[in-house]
C-alpha cells in the first residue's frame, strides 16, 4: 500500500542493505534521503525532516530517511530523528552491520522492524556475477565464477568490484 514500516537492516558487507532501502523507496512512491552516520551531523538530520515536512506539505509526499552505518550515531543524533519517526514524518531505514539490539537506542528501536540479513549463498553470487557480466558485456570462464564464488564471502560488492576490475585490466590489455 505504499506505507512501509520504519526498519533497520541488519547484516554484513555487501549483502544488499542500501539496495533494499532503495527499493522500497521506489516501490513506495516516497522520496529517498540517505544519509551517511559516518559524516552525517545532527544538523543534517533536521535538514532532511524539514524537507520531508516541506515536501509533505507542498506536495503530499512521504519521504524515507536511510541512516547507513546507523550504529555510529551517538544517543542525541539517535534521538534527533525519534520524534521524526514517531510522528509518521519520516520512515527511517538504518543499515549496520552491527548488532543493532546493542547499537540502537531503544526508543528509536522499538518503532522499527529489525530484519537481519545473510551473506549470499553460492547460488545467489553466481546470478551477481552473471548480471554484472552481462552488463558489461562479458563472459566470464566457469572457473573464473567459481574462484569469485570462493572469494566473495557472501559480499556481492566485492564481487562485482573484482569482476569490473578483471574487466577493466581485459580492456586495457586489448588496447595494449
Amino acid at each position: 500500500e505504499g506505507r512501509p514500516p520504519s526498519l533497520i537492516l541488519h547484516g554484513p558487507p555487501g549483502v544488499g542493505k542500501t539496495t533494499i532501502a532503495r527499493i522500497v523507496a521506489d516501490a513506495s512512491g516516497r522520496a529517498f534521503e540517505e544519509v551517511s552516520a559516518v559524516s552525517a551531523r545532527v544538523d543534517d538530520i533536521r535538514g532532511v525532516i524539514q524537507r520531508a515536512r516541506d515536501r509533505l506539505g507542498a506536495h503530499g509526499t512521504a519521504t524515507i530517511l536511510f541512516i547507513d552505518e546507523i550504529h555510529r550515531f551517538d544517543k542525541r543524533q539517535q534521538d534527533s530523528v525519534l520524534h521524526a519517526v514517531e510522528e509518521g514524518l519520516i520512515t527511517l531505514i538504518g543499515a549496520t552491520t552491527e548488532n543493532p539490539y546493542f547499537q540502537v537506542n531503544q526508543a528509536l528501536l522499538s518503532r522499527c522492524s529489525v530484519v537481519e540479513l545473510e551473506p549470499l549463498d553460492d547460488g545467489e553470487l553466481r546470478e551477481v556475477i552473471a548480471r554484472g557480466a552481462r552488463a558489461l558485456g562479458m563472459s566470464i570462464p566457469a572457473d573464473a565464477v567459481a574462484e569469485l564464488v570462493a572469494r566473495a564471502g557472501g559480499d556481492a560488492r566485492t564481487t562485482l568490484q573484482t569482476l569490473e576490475l578483471a574487466w577493466q585490466t581485459e580492456i586495457g590489455r586489448a588496447h595494449v
